[in-house]
């Protein structure tokens, strides 16, 4: 028998199927594990004697949804929004509305009750427990 032609005409059992989560044809049915990525191992197969593979699928490569969003943020110190009555522009309606801030905020504190002084606690000893008397018994 020869080892050429003849025998790969009988190649057409697949090994190697769909993987779920990288995708590639990489998921070994009898052995049920991924050549790739190493499905279904939590951590994702990577090794250094094969940098460019590392480089095919690191940070930068997809989407970025949240990574990309982060960075404009870091670009801009994280700043936050003022809150709205201080983005107003009218000097007069400004002052109005700190002034009615402040005078809730004084009556507030005005409607508060003053606190008593804590008197200190008293810790009570408990007495001497009686040794239990065994019953005599009359028989």
């Amino acid at each position: 028998m020869t080892k050429g032609t003849s025998s790969f005409g009988k190649r057409h059992v697949k090994t190697h199927t769909l993987c779920r989560r990288c995708g590639k044809s990489s998921y070994h049915v009898q052995k049920k594990r991924c050549a790739s990525c190493g499905y279904p191992c939590p951590r994702m197969r990577k090794y250094r004697w094969s940098e460019k593979a590392c480089r095919r699928r690191t940070t930068g490569t997809g989407r970025m949804r949240n990574l990309k969003r982060t960075l404009l943020r870091l670009k801009g110190g994280y700043y936050e929004r003022k809150p709205r009555f201080l983005a107003t522009r009218d000097p007069a309606k400004l002052a109005s509305i700190k002034e009615a801030r402040d005078s809730k905020k004084a009556a507030r504190v005005a409607a508060r009750q003053p606190r008593e002084p804590k008197q200190a606690k008293v810790v009570k000893t408990a007495a001497p427990k009686q040794p239990k008397q065994a019953k005599a018994s009359a028989k």
